[in-house]
């Protein structure tokens, strides 16, 4: 019985050396792929760039981001308010996720880039407010109140 125990031991002990074949089983496994993973309910497929040089072509944003996965889409920003900034869409929402992971404070032309998810939410609180300043703008030089009246 005794002989049996130490072989099992002697196959069971790892060499660093002389690695066994389970351990070159382990080297040899792939990370499981990222579609398995769960995503944190703000990653999504279209990213916000901020602080990008104003005179950025759409060529050098496409072999910036185009490293990193399928792109459908850019808008870089052409008004006084935009300039700078930029939408970038991915066809993928991992490839997203690894571009903004490997891109944010990438340096461009002396600039950090500053790289978010597009926040749908925030988007949209923006655009009313917007809306409803240039609504209060047009009321006070037309000279209404906003109310409406039944007669």
């Amino acid at each position: 019985l005794t002989p049996i125990r130490s072989r099992k031991k002697r196959t069971n002990t790892t060499n660093t050396m002389d690695p066994t074949p389970q351990r070159q089983h382990q080297q040899n496994q792939h990370p499981k792929p990222l579609a398995h993973k769960k995503l944190p309910p703000e990653v999504n497929r279209i990213l916000y760039v901020r602080n990008l040089p104003f005179n950025i072509t759409d060529e050098d944003m496409y072999d910036i981001f185009g490293k990193y996965g399928a792109i459908r889409q850019i808008r870089i920003g052409q008004t006084r308010d935009t300039k700078g900034t930029a939408y970038v869409v991915y066809e993928d929402i991992y490839d997203a996720k690894a571009a903004l992971e490997k891109l944010s404070g990438f340096n461009v032309a002396n600039r950090y880039l500053i790289v978010l998810y597009f926040n749908l939410s925030k988007f949209a609180q923006k655009q009313l407010e917007k809306e409803e300043e240039n609504l209060r703008r047009l009321q006070k030089k037309e000279g209404v109140s906003g109310e409406q009246t039944r007669e």
